[in-house]
């Protein structure tokens, strides 16, 4: 008998719509103990066959699943349940990928395989003032991040959303200045919001994580414009425009290459 990729089995228990271009689906597992306490806003990777299928008994022995990679927004560990947020796609053939279909058609009772999870850099605390930016693919992951921040934490967190009605409800400390963007509008976009705002006295610590091209402006302005210590800098790309994430992923790979050499 082949052996089947590794994965833990999840199911379906909650699928709601919470804003125009966010759905939240509620997972149960059979057991989440070996999950570390502060998962959320850590990633899982959904897997799928190369037909978008969640079946994975239907992979012959050489073939290993397509990963999808999302973000735990919410861990109940003692209830062996967690909360995914997907970004809602317009339902066409080119639109989103099955990960993003799966999500808007997906009830409860449905199951899906994940691996993971896996941690991505937190947030220096250690610092006078915060930046954090983020667009909707990223808005789970910086959502927990504010959590983690001091009461007594300051700054800003710039998100760009594609509605104004794609708006959440954030804890945070009160210190810390939401900004929105709205796609769309005028001709602002996250590095133009970035700029605009008042740079404050002292250590910063920023995290940012957005698309692919956004990325790579805002790291040029952080990096090189504010020479902001490498400790103190957490900055990703989570998708990139035109690409599936498989394509991403080479994209990232050349563009971390061409920083090493660079």
């Amino acid at each position: 008998m082949s052996k089947k990729p590794n994965g833990r089995l999840v199911t379906v228990i909650d699928s709601q719509q919470i804003t125009p271009n966010m759905q939240r689906i509620s997972f149960q597992a059979d057991d989440l103990s070996d999950f570390p306490a502060d998962a959320a806003g850590g990633y899982i990777k959904l897997l799928f066959t190369e037909q978008g299928d969640t079946d994975l008994s239907q992979l012959g022995a050489d073939e290993r699943p397509k990963m999808r990679t999302y973000t735990i927004r919410h861990l109940r560990q003692s209830l062996d349940q967690f909360d995914v947020d997907f970004v809602r796609h317009e339902h066409d053939h080119n639109g989103g990928g099955f990960a993003a279909h799966w999500s808007q058609s997906a009830t409860v009772g449905d199951t899906i395989s994940i691996a993971g999870p896996g941690e991505i850099k937190p947030i220096n605390v250690d610092t006078d003032w915060y930046f954090l930016v983020a667009d909707m693919t990223a808005l789970p992951a910086l959502a927990a991040q504010l959590t983690k921040l001091p009461a007594t934490a300051n700054s800003y967190a710039v998100i760009k959303i594609n509605h104004g009605d794609d708006k959440q409800a954030l804890t945070k400390p009160d210190g810390i200045e939401v900004i929105w963007v709205i796609a769309n509008t005028a001709k602002t976009n996250l590095l133009t919001a970035v700029k605009t705002l008042t740079w404050q006295q002292g250590e910063v610590s920023v995290w940012c994580a957005c698309e692919f091209s956004d990325m790579r402006a805002l790291r040029t302005y952080f990096r090189n414009d504010k020479a902001i210590d490498k400790d103190n800098i957490y900055i990703s790309s989570y998708w990139k425009s035109g690409c599936t994430e498989d394509g991403h992923k080479i994209a990232k790979r050349n563009d971390n290459e061409a920083q090493l050499s660079g």
